[in-house]
């Protein structure tokens, strides 16, 4: 009889913690084709996320004298989720020798006016949005939406003087993390 007494209120808690368990998934649900919140969309989506926090403010890009490529994104935003990849691929081509800053539009501080040297200064209220400067700090390229790779790579060999991607070779990363199998004698 005691052994009944347990088991009735063992077996309704299964049963309630099975039932929760199929009412409440606790699988993740990212997507790359919605507008939900999965997490920064760098390492999730494009595989690199060094890119946030950015390594140098907009001011200091300018100080340096270096290209600049700003991005204005936010974490819940498919056409970012799906730009991601496009905004690595340009840090992997151009991102030693150019300044690539990820701004989340979330964290522009909401002022009157802006400085020439803060992000919101060139913010035009959509996302993606990516802003390119050339050594000087001038504006060579302000466009929204998730603009293809090849458009940015262009304003980019502009930027640093080089050929136009039909007279050159075929951009490519060297691979990183090569196995050595090489045998060699003890």
């Amino acid at each position: 009889m005691f052994s009944n007494f347990i088991r009735q209120p063992v077996s309704l808690a299964i049963a309630l913690i099975l039932s929760c368990l199929l009412l409440f998934p606790t699988s993740a649900l990212a997507s790359l084709n919605d507008d939900h919140y999965d997490g920064n969309i760098f390492p999730l989506y494009a595989g690199n996320g060094s890119l946030v926090p950015p390594k140098v403010t907009l001011a200091q890009s300018f100080q340096r004298s270096n290209p600049t490529l700003l991005f204005f994104y936010v974490d819940d935003s498919s056409d970012c989720k799906q730009f991601a990849p496009v905004i690595s691929q340009l840090d992997a081509f151009y991102g030693r020798v150019a300044d690539l800053i990820a701004i989340n539009v979330d964290a522009i501080p909401v002022k009157a006016s802006y400085e020439p040297t803060e992000p919101g200064y060139y913010y035009r209220g959509y996302v993606p949005q990516v802003v390119v400067f050339n050594q000087t700090g001038e504006v060579v390229l302000n466009e929204q939406g998730a603009v293809p790779f090849e458009t940015v790579d262009d304003v980019m060999r502009q930027v640093f003087d080089l050929l136009p991607r039909s007279q050159s070779v075929e951009l490519r990363r060297r691979q990183a993390n090569e196995f050595n199998v090489e045998l060699t004698q003890p």
